[in-house]
């Protein structure tokens, strides 16, 4: 403590004061009164130096508590519950702990998230790039027959668009997680949106000899983002198209009330297992009855596109009697 220069100076200028006032003392009183004088400053001196030192001991148990922070300690807790400046300092440097503590979660939580997101998609990408570099070792061969060419080849384009389609898909779910995408706020009719959604699916409808029935009030709507609704609808749709037999019906029934607009997107396929559904809008989760080219990602894009605009998603299902989906987009009033 002694090495400290501002202690040093603090030290000087309090002895000199006290040699300053005995010597006065001395002359302008007495022997007895200079001496009085400098019992006291004595005194005040040794409480002073007390004192600093007891702040001295305080000031270098935080710095030991800040070196125990940055090895990641942050479970010590400093407060001391009093009054005055150094209790202030230890109660700011709790909360900063405290902060940095929570940072540290969330920072490894997402690393985690980072690794598993990462895992799952080389998990994707390999089955199509296995593939594809079978049937390009196969075209190789001079000798391959004109239509097995053509088969291999067909299967190739098939391959890429479907890689494509999955980084497509990642890129979009990966910016609605980081927050980059801004959701327009705009009055959005139900009833075109609907069209919209199941424009690009009747020819799959078709092949399938499927049928679609659309009812619902034409009035109603809601507020958010028609572009990025119609894309969350598609993958729904999309979703019972392919989990629906030849002949099957897939029905859509939207309305609206005074709390929020519903649209429930029903259809007559195989359903959903009941240790399925707590798992469906989880990424790359792939159901009992899921199809073979099936990746897991439409529904969770569905369900991050739909919360993303203070809407919510429900699905009930029974196995063999079909799966609905009720889609609600509250109204903004509290």
């Amino acid at each position: 403590m002694l090495r400290n220069t501002e202690i040093q100076i603090l030290i000087t200028v309090l002895l000199s004061i006290s040699v300053i006032g005995s010597a006065a003392a001395a002359l302008c009183l007495s022997l007895p009164a200079a001496g009085l004088v400098l019992g006291i400053s004595t005194l005040l001196i040794s409480t002073t130096l007390v004192f600093t030192k007891w702040r001295y001991r305080e000031i270098q148990k935080l710095s030991v508590y800040l070196k125990q922070i940055t090895s990641g300690d942050y479970q010590l807790d400093v407060r001391d519950n009093s009054e005055g400046e150094l209790s202030l300092l230890k109660s700011d440097i709790y909360k900063v702990t405290r902060m940095l503590s929570e940072q540290g979660t969330v920072l490894h939580e997402d690393k985690v998230k980072l690794t598993n997101a990462i895992s799952d998609i080389s998990h994707q990408l390999k089955t199509p790039l296995t593939s594809m570099i079978v049937m390009a070792d196969l075209l190789r061969d001079k000798r391959l027959e004109d239509h097995k060419r053509v088969e291999f080849t067909r299967n190739l384009q098939i391959q890429l668009e479907r890689m494509e389609w999955l980084v497509s898909s990642l890129l979009k779910l990966s910016k609605i997680d980081a927050g980059t995408i801004s959701f327009k706020k705009e009055q959005v009719l139900a009833a075109p949106l609907i069209q919209a959604a199941t424009g690009p699916l009747l020819v799959p409808m078709d092949i399938k000899m499927q049928t679609v029935k659309i009812e619902g009030d034409q009035q109603a709507s809601f507020i958010g983002d028609f572009k990025w609704t119609t894309e969350a609808l598609i993958n729904i749709i999309k979703n019972a198209v392919e989990h629906t037999e030849e002949g099957g019906e897939i029905s859509i029934h939207f309305s609206e009330n005074p709390l929020f607009t519903e649209i429930t997107i029903s259809d007559n396929g195989k359903g959903i297992s009941k240790e399925d559904l707590p798992y469906i809008f989880r990424r790359f989760y792939k159901g009992k009855n899921a199809g073979d080219e099936s990746v897991g990602i439409g529904l969770a894009m569905a369900y991050s596109i739909i919360t993303s605009q203070h809407g919510d998603i429900e699905v009930k299902s029974q196995p063999g009697a079909g799966t609905s989906f009720q889609i609600k987009f509250y109204k903004q009033v509290i």
